[in-house]
């Protein structure tokens, strides 16, 4: 894992951002197209308006994948990822070669099974990723299931978890927020080729020592990525203000 920190929020949104632009044309000068996953909330906002202001990625060619989505929100409400990635993303740049959006109002396991047979055939060049508050990644909390080998898997969120939904302003109350998602598994997070995850903010600052500073753990799942091959992990000064090293 490589790691940088950057003195602000905006620096680190731009930098990751940067970073992602360079790999998804790389992908697509060396084997004419891509696959990417992309992470949604707050600490992702700035990285993504910086992917989507480049204008020289063919995003004909590129095929898009999202981490999770809440099972039974409609796709109207305010908290919909399959909205947030609509809004911040597809409705910001050309038309993509292909879409693949959690409906989390389908039947979640078949849902599984319909993002699974998309998925499984495809080398995966890149995946934006985040660190929750409690360490999960993607809506693996802990303990993080490490391994199961389904690409998509139906979720219980924790009470960490709802609660920096409903601190986020996502939800109007604790009671709004569903209890449980479809996410992306942690195994599958792995087989990207390049990963580049994205945490600003003091309150993030714990789950990245203990992600960064304690043992692999599911009970830090996050801390997995220290085992990738090729992970980027950009942070800034408060979300590093507890790191020893």
């Amino acid at each position: 894992m490589e790691l940088t920190i950057h003195p602000s929020a905006e620096v680190l949104g731009k930098s990751a951002g940067s970073e992602a632009i360079r790999m998804i044309r790389h992908a697509l000068d060396t084997k004419g197209s891509a696959t990417i996953i992309i992470a949604t909330g707050t600490s992702q906002f700035l990285v993504l308006d910086t992917l989507t202001k480049e204008r020289s990625i063919n995003w004909s060619k590129v095929t898009l994948f999202h981490l999770d989505e809440y099972i039974g929100l409609p796709l109207e409400h305010p908290a919909s990822f399959r909205k947030y990635i609509q809004e911040r993303f597809i409705q910001q740049i050309d038309p993509l070669e292909t879409v693949y959006l959690i409906d989390g109002e389908q039947d979640p396991n078949q849902e599984c099974m319909r993002l699974k047979n998309a998925i499984e055939p495809l080398a995966i060049d890149l995946a934006l990723v985040g660190i929750g508050e409690n360490g999960h990644l993607a809506f693996n909390d802990p303990p993080a299931d490490f391994e199961t080998t389904e690409p998509y898997i139906v979720v219980d969120l924790d009470e960490a978890c709802r609660k920096q939904q409903f601190n986020e302003g996502w939800f109007a109350s604790m009671e709004d927020v569903p209890k449980k998602a479809i996410s992306m598994s942690i195994r599958e997070i792995m087989r990207a080729k390049h990963i580049i995850c994205s945490v600003p903010d003091l309150r993030k600052a714990e789950a990245v020592q203990h992600c960064l500073e304690r043992e692999i753990d599911p009970h830090y799942p996050a801390s997995m990525l220290r085992l990738h091959p090729s992970c980027t992990l950009h942070l800034d000064t408060a979300s590093a203000h507890f790191l020893k090293k």
